[in-house]
């Protein structure tokens, strides 16, 4: 998607941090914005903001862990603003800490909130898109913690590991309507990130501090994000990486080395496999097929 003028956005998690730069950066390119958020007065806050600097928005509420939830944030969407052309899956939270130390309601949390949370927005909006048949843009929010599995960290990754695939065979899915999609990779952001047990709803566990220290102290984490990059830079980079038509969109080229040794071990693994005296007794193998595109585009 090249023009946003005129374009309806929808972005969940947008009251602030990333949420709230993409609501921002869409806006000044023209979009309007259901800005959608847990935390009412904070959306109602933000869409203050947002008007201040005349873009056209609207607040609202919004537990995306709740399909009905996204489901009646996508009519109150339509209600305001008839179509709509862009959705920001954006809304996370994170949990970490040592193996076992991790309850069922944490994993659960993390799960219906990074993951579910986005195949709601897909599943949801997806007709509503292609009904229109203008076209359209999915952006959902991963994070280098999507390609790369730090210890301690593990039910954070392994969500948006799942964001990562899950927007690849989408990508492949909705090409051919029309429909764009993309997947937000970013790496430390100066956001609220650590602080995301302060909208936890009951079921839960309720609101409170929650561990997400990465391979070390909570401490460690807090000050990676306060030290990260100004979401205002991510906002205006997802509107670059939107126009030029990237499917994964990185923010920090200086994490590329994480990510290539990762690459360096999966390559390692194929050679072992590939000098496998066991394997070499496999005389011919199946054809495969229709194996995934997305990192061609």
């Amino acid at each position: 998607m090249k023009d946003f003028r005129g374009k309806t956005a929808f972005v969940t998690g947008a009251a602030s941090g990333i949420g709230f730069a993409l609501a921002r950066a869409l806006g000044r390119e023209g979009a309007q914005i259901a800005l959608a958020d847990i935390d009412w007065d904070a959306a109602r806050y933000a869409v203050e903001r947002l008007r201040g600097e005349q873009i056209k928005a609207v607040a609202i509420r919004c537990d995306v862990s709740e399909r009905s939830a996204i489901e009646r944030a996508a009519l109150e969407t339509i209600a305001a603003f008839g179509k709509v052309h862009v959705v920001c899956n954006n809304a996370g939270v994170a949990v970490g800490g040592q193996l076992g130390t991790i309850g069922e309601r944490d994993w659960d949390w993390i799960i219906d909130v990074n993951l579910k949370g986005v195949i709601y927005g897909v599943e949801t909006f997806y007709p509503l898109i292609r009904g229109h048949g203008e076209g359209g843009h999915f952006v959902n929010t991963a994070s280098m913690a999507g390609v790369i599995s730090p210890p301690g960290m593990e039910p954070y990754a392994a969500t948006k590991f799942a964001v990562v695939a899950m927007s690849e065979g989408w990508a492949q899915q909705l090409q051919p309507e029309g429909i764009e999609v993309s997947v937000l990779c970013p790496g430390f952001v100066r956001t609220r990130i650590h602080e995301s047990g302060r909208a936890r709803p009951e079921r839960y566990g309720g609101k409170g501090e929650v561990d997400a220290g990465v391979g070390g102290s909570r401490q460690d984490a807090v000050e990676n994000v306060l030290h990260g990059l100004d979401p205002d830079i991510v906002g205006a980079r997802v509107i670059e990486a939107m126009k030029a038509g990237e499917f994964y969109i990185f923010t920090h080229p200086s994490m590329r080395e994480f990510v290539d040794a990762r690459f360096h071990n999966i390559d390692a693994a194929f050679d072992a496999a590939s000098g496998s005296a066991v394997l070499k007794s496999v005389k011919e193998w199946a054809p495969v097929r229709a194996l995934t595109q997305a990192a061609q585009k």
